[in-house]
């Protein structure tokens, strides 16, 4: 899933709850909110200082893969 990290230790995460898409936000490893929608997410955190996570795989998994 999809994850932004931004200032101020934020982090937001897409995931699905129940089934249902959500936006998690936590600041510093800590439930802030769940959200349905960016603008919901907005309210917590400032959007402009979010940017994109990418998780590389790591050498043993390029071997094996």
């Amino acid at each position: 899933m999809a994850r932004w990290v931004g200032g101020r230790g934020f982090e937001v995460q897409a995931i699905k709850l129940d089934g249902r898409p959500l936006l998690r936000v936590r600041q510093y490893g800590f439930l802030v909110a769940y959200c349905r929608s960016v603008t919901e997410v907005a309210a917590h955190v400032d959007l402009d200082e979010l940017v994109e996570l990418i998780t590389l795989p790591n050498a043993a998994a390029r071997r094996q893969g």
